[in-house]
């Protein structure tokens, strides 16, 4: 993203939100990047491999991907005529196997849009045909429109990293529920893509983490003395102790 545009967008935020310019104060410029270098295809195929999978597992498992197709990334056609045996030998569960050929088939069929046809569609409409993809849902498409193609006014509402970093920016007990984020975003249309961004950051910023409550010590009770009690003497025995001289 264009660092004109990356500074319109948070002088903008400053303005709108007294506790994102808290934010931005602390974090610093954005640097939000867009993987230009590829295809929607691709990127998709990247995100169903790193599904649920740490790091470095998922880039050893695409790696492996990779490997299958020697000279270029692969594309639809190779996966469509890859056999599945192939492809779960890279590493791919059964699932994300499946859900990679139906990517590359729905790519093929043209329900999943690219090239100059993506361009000209809303954010709605790419998530509406996208997450049609067997393994795809909504968070995934939001982050292919912020990270590859670059759209400016998105709110995943479902990542757990936005939902904390708001939560420790606006000092919440709680996760916020997505009325409280979507009324909030209001303010921040049409930049909501670069807000995330921060949020992001106010999620790993460990000093933002709200501070727990100093259990209170309590005194310990002073321990009560008991006493003897003293046995009731009957008029009887008190006149015959004064007999006896006691």
């Amino acid at each position: 993203m264009q660092p004109k545009l990356l500074d319109e967008a948070t002088e903008h935020l400053k303005r709108a939100d007294r506790r994102m310019a808290q934010l931005i104060e602390r974090v610093g410029p954005c640097t939000l990047k867009m993987r230009h270098e590829h295809s929607i295809f691709y990127s998709l195929l990247r995100s169903i491999v790193y599904q649920q999978l740490a790091g470095k597992a998922a880039a050893a498992i695409l790696g492996r991907v990779d490997e299958l197709f020697p000279g270029a990334l692969a594309t639809p056609e190779q996966i469509v005529a890859e056999t599945e045996e192939r492809l779960r030998s890279a590493g791919l569960s059964r699932n994300k196997m499946l859900a990679v050929k139906d990517l590359a088939l729905k790519t093929l069929d043209g329900t999943v849009p690219h090239g100059s046809a993506i361009d000209k569609m809303s954010d709605e409409e790419i998530i509406e045909r996208v997450s049609q993809v067997r393994g795809i849902g909504r968070w995934t498409v939001e982050m292919l429109l912020i990270f590859r193609l670059g759209r400016t006014d998105v709110l995943p509402l479902d990542d757990f990293g936005v939902r904390k970093g708001f939560q420790r920016t606006y000092r919440l007990p709680d996760m916020p529920t997505k009325q409280q984020m979507l009324k909030k975003g209001e303010r921040w249309k049409p930049w909501r893509s670069i807000a995330s961004w921060y949020l992001w950051r106010a999620a790993e910023d460990p000093a933002l983490k709200p501070k727990r409550a100093a259990a209170k010590t309590s005194k310990p009770a002073k321990a009560k003395v008991s006493r003897p009690v003293k046995p009731k003497r009957s008029k009887a025995s008190a006149k015959l102790r004064r007999r006896s001289g006691v």
